[in-house]
């Protein structure tokens, strides 16, 4: 055995562990971060006085929740349409009718399990979002039901300065 086909195999291996511990870690991480940041900024909102700059904040934050689950959904739509291409493929494969090799069978695979887990993890980002907005619509409604709204009233009943002054 060479040094170099030992050491591809060592690396190959030792790299294919790497990546999946090193995604994992990295999905905890997002998903402690998002939590974090989430809790930090509904206390932050909670400690401010002006319900008007708490309720400007939320509503940012809303907008950047809704561009969030868009994007989750965008790469759901494209996980689904690999995970049927790569079926497809090996499926056409399997039937004789595409010239059958070890590498497209190996990569019709590849993209069929990579949808599946792109798609379980966006689906899961999405839910969390969706959950992180209507926690912020809930906060958002109780912070105006707080104001003391006043109803203005309508200038065309005769009430106006300028046919006052006439």
């Amino acid at each position: 055995m060479s040094l170099g086909l030992g050491l591809g195999f060592i690396l190959g291996f030792d790299l294919r562990v790497f990546l999946r511990v090193v995604l994992g870690l990295w999905r905890l991480r997002t998903r402690r971060r998002y939590r974090r940041t989430l809790r930090i900024s509904i206390l932050n909102l909670m400690d401010e006085n002006n319900p008007i700059d708490e309720i400007s904040r939320i509503e940012a934050r809303l907008e950047e929740l809704a561009e969030v689950s868009e994007r989750c959904r965008k790469i759901i739509l494209v996980s689904k349409a690999a995970i049927a291409g790569g079926v497809a493929l090996l499926l056409v494969m399997m039937l004789g009718l595409f010239g059958s090799s070890q590498v497209a069978t190996i990569g019709s695979i590849a993209m069929a399990l990579g949808g599946i887990v792109s798609l379980g993890s966006n689906v899961s980002s999405l839910r969390q979002t969706m959950a992180a907005m209507s926690a912020a619509e809930v906060l958002r409604s109780d912070l105006i039901s707080r104001i003391d709204l006043q109803v203005v009233g309508d200038r065309r009943d005769g009430s106006s300065s300028s046919s006052n002054s006439r």
